[in-house]
């Protein structure tokens, strides 16, 4: 169990931040062959199936961003809170294709309200994953989605919100 003595974290990552703000949450199939290592991260579509991105991938190529299921789901693997994988071996998940969602920042980057949100697809680095998610663009290395953008700076732990196609 976790208790928070002063503060509670701006989110988790994959959690939908504004659940109000009718966020269009679908559901999907993850491909067990490409196993996702986080929630919050972002999606593409390959032969009907969501896999994370791997590399070398088109601005176009964001379909979706995986939702973390809440409180929690049978088939999630969980280790506490906000340490929880998707499935490993595939199944039925939830995609959000429109709202505000808490992912991680990566790459240390300041981010502001209304700032364009990139992803990594090439030249993976310490704390730059491939398919990560970071507030600073990198020549050729990082993508720029349309509709992806940060709703305000990172959290102590580099958790951000950020607004999807809205």
């Amino acid at each position: 169990m976790t208790a928070f003595q002063y503060r509670m974290p701006a989110g988790i990552p994959g959690d939908i931040s504004r659940d109000h703000a009718q966020a269009t949450v679908e559901p999907g199939i993850f491909d067990p062959a490409v196993p996702f290592p986080a929630y919050g991260l972002p999606a593409k579509l390959v032969s009907g199936k969501y896999q994370p991105f791997s590399g070398g991938e088109a601005a176009t190529a964001l379909a979706a961003l995986v939702v973390r299921p809440f409180p929690i789901s049978s088939q999630v693997a969980s280790g506490g809170l906000g340490s929880a994988l998707p499935p490993q071996a595939g199944g039925i998940g939830d995609f959000l294709k429109r709202g505000y969602m808490a992912v991680q920042l990566n790459g240390g980057a300041t981010v502001a309200k209304g700032g364009q949100a990139y992803i990594r697809v090439a030249a993976a680095a310490s704390g730059k994953p491939i398919g990560g998610i970071e507030g600073a663009a990198d020549s050729t290395n990082t993508i720029a989605p349309a509709g992806l953008v940060f709703m305000g700076p990172a959290d102590a732990n580099g958790i951000a919100e950020v607004a999807y196609n809205i």
